[in-house]
């Protein structure tokens, strides 16, 4: 996958704080928000300005329209702007667009305000959709409370560990297929100077909710931890969340990136393609890019399970997908534009016309038995699906939760919440303040939503 399409893919965007609040006072509104714009054979779709996003727009006249007759009119914008804009207007229940793009995210309080359009019952009838090859972590962090389905994958990702193979072979340092957190923090200290100037491992250091916190929260899970207990109470003072957090600031500051409380997603990546670090754990996105043509690391990475210590698994779960207003006038439509998107035709359209790099992978059983996409993606495909496969949303850890979510806690406040906290975490690993300092801030951040949840 492209290096853009990554770095958009994973959640480092903000729903901002105010557009989050308006959202929870909108409530349930109604549909009184009068048609979209364009005519009868025509849809508005207001989605992210990734590569992929941008293909499929490309791709749309010559193939969706012209065997349907339904013209699409896209308003594509970054991510910051389409989220704030998608709130706005579905809020409102305005109809301006029919389908938007949202992630799993934002489902279960855009379905629970009556936002979204449930799509059960479209899918039920569109056989050659085939709703079952959905892989089922993805439908799943789609569902909202009321079992209903009110969004279509485009594309999902988990994370793993990526690993620099002939460097390990060198060294004769080997890499468990499912490595355990601390196996790993020694893998780290072995690896560190194996080359001029590579580090042990690459760890996202930079503040926001979707930087630091996204793998950070998946250590936190594994080891015992959680933002919140089932009763809302905040509990980032517990010994559980207090050791993961020392854990990933230890590790990060002795053997990470140079660098490392600015260092993001792009920053790892790059690092990882330039030979500056033998290990990287991020989403699986990533490797697409170290896999790509041209790419210097080409070959020479594996790909391993999310490290653990108290759960199967710790990967975590994302995906881009395509909601329906609730207020849309061209429901028909619109659906036949999220069974095309979303559906087996259009990753063989991409396959064989961009190249099966591009498929909007991570979501369909059946693109990961696809013989032309495995023989490119051959070196992390399996991996990625089991990590896909093995993410679970609503039990990502050791004790019950309050909402779903993995590498976050699924209410519109947690934009807000969890952005806070990283910039505390990320002073922690510039050395400036103690973990248990930060951890006393950010306990009192979450404590004051703990209290407004309840």
């Amino acid at each position: 996958m492209p290096h853009l399409q990554e770095r958009r893919s994973r959640l480092s965007v903000r729903l901002g704080t105010g557009a989050a609040l308006t959202a929870l006072l909108a409530g349930c509104s109604g549909a009184g928000g009068g048609a979209s714009s364009g005519g009868n054979d025509s849809i508005n779709v207001l989605m992210v300005n990734n590569p992929q996003m941008v293909e499929l727009q490309k791709l749309t006249a010559d193939n969706f329209t012209k065997e349907t007759g339904i013209k699409v009119n896209f308003t594509v914008l970054p991510e910051n702007d389409v989220r704030d804009k998608i709130t706005q207007d579905f809020s409102n229940q305005a109809g301006q667009y029919d389908v938007a793009t949202i992630s799993n995210f934002e489902v279960p309080f855009y379905a629970k305000n009556g936002w979204l359009h449930p799509l059960d019952e479209y899918s039920a009838k569109d056989k050659a959709f085939d709703q079952g090859d959905i892989l089922k972590p993805l439908q799943e962090s789609l569902t909202a409370e009321d079992g209903k389905l009110y969004a279509e994958p485009f594309y999902g990702e988990s994370s793993f560990l990526m690993y620099r193979k002939d460097v390990f072979a060198e060294k004769n340092l080997k890499m468990p297929a499912k490595p355990t957190w601390q196996q790993v923090a020694d893998l780290a200290a072995k690896a560190d100077g194996a080359k001029s100037g590579m580090k042990g491992i690459c760890l996202r250091g930079l503040p926001g909710w979707g930087e630091v916190i996204a793998p950070l929260t998946t250590v936190v899970n594994t080891m015992g931890g959680t933002w919140f207990d089932k009763d809302w109470n905040a509990r980032l003072d517990s010994p559980e969340f207090k050791k993961a957090v020392q854990f990933y600031v230890d590790l990060v500051r002795k053997h990470g990136e140079p660098g490392a409380p600015q260092a993001g997603y792009a920053e790892c990546l790059n690092s990882m393609t330039q030979g500056k670090t033998a290990m990287w754990y991020d989403a699986t996105a990533g490797a697409g890019s170290l896999e790509a043509a041209g790419s210097p690391v080409k070959g020479k990475v594996g790909y391993v399970a999310a490290p653990v210590e108290k759960t199967d698994s710790s990967g975590w779960l994302y995906t881009w997908a395509w909601g329906m207003q609730k207020s849309s006038e061209k429901t028909d439509s619109a659906w036949k534009f999220i069974s095309w998107a979303s559906g087996k035709e259009y990753e063989n359209l991409v396959g064989k016309t961009i190249g099966w790099p591009n498929v909007p992978a991570g979501k369909r059983a059946s693109t990961y038995s696809n013989p032309d996409y495995l023989k490119d993606a051959s070196a992390f495909a399996s991996v990625t699906q089991q990590a896909i496969a093995g993410a679970n949303p609503r039990d990502p850890g050791t004790q019950p939760r309050p909402t779903v979510g993995i590498q976050f806690v699924d209410i519109p406040e947690f934009t807000d919440l969890g952005t806070k906290v990283s910039q505390e975490i990320s002073s922690a690993i510039a050395g400036r303040q103690s973990v248990s300092d930060a951890l006393k801030a950010s306990q009192a951040l979450a404590e004051k939503v703990g209290k407004e949840q309840k």
